[in-house]
């Protein structure tokens, strides 16, 4: 400080640069997000298009179902990907991510319901 009270430039805290590494890095899980996002968007897709044998009720539903956990997927890798980015870049740690609790459980439960559902069928 100089004797007015005022900062200096010797006494502004000077920003660290940010490591692209870790930028990219969190750009390449964000892409990651989007593939699976897209793939169960497409089975969804597959799944109303293709399959033929069961009750329509069931295919109606597991189709939905496979679009909507893909949209899903993609909307949270994309709000992840977007904290993650300010975080970096400010210098603090990340945030927990929360939607890949959500996301593990509906990939597992899904599959099962449809399989004893087709199975029934």
């Amino acid at each position: 400080m100089d004797g007015t009270g005022r900062l200096t430039a010797v006494d502004e805290p000077t920003p660290s640069p940010v490591d692209y590494r870790f930028l990219l890095a969190n750009e390449r899980t964000f892409l990651a997000w989007s593939r699976t996002g897209l793939a169960l968007q497409i089975a969804g897709l597959g799944v109303l298009q293709f399959l033929t044998e069961g009750h329509d009720a069931v295919r109606i539903l597991l189709g939905m179902a496979l679009v909507v956990v893909g949209s899903f997927t993609g909307v949270a890798g994309f709000r992840r990907y977007r904290s993650n980015e300010r975080a970096i870049r400010a210098g603090v740690d990340l945030p927990t991510a929360r939607a890949t609790g959500v996301l593990t459980g509906l990939v597992v439960v899904l599959p099962l319901l449809a399989a004893v559902l087709l199975a029934l069928g």
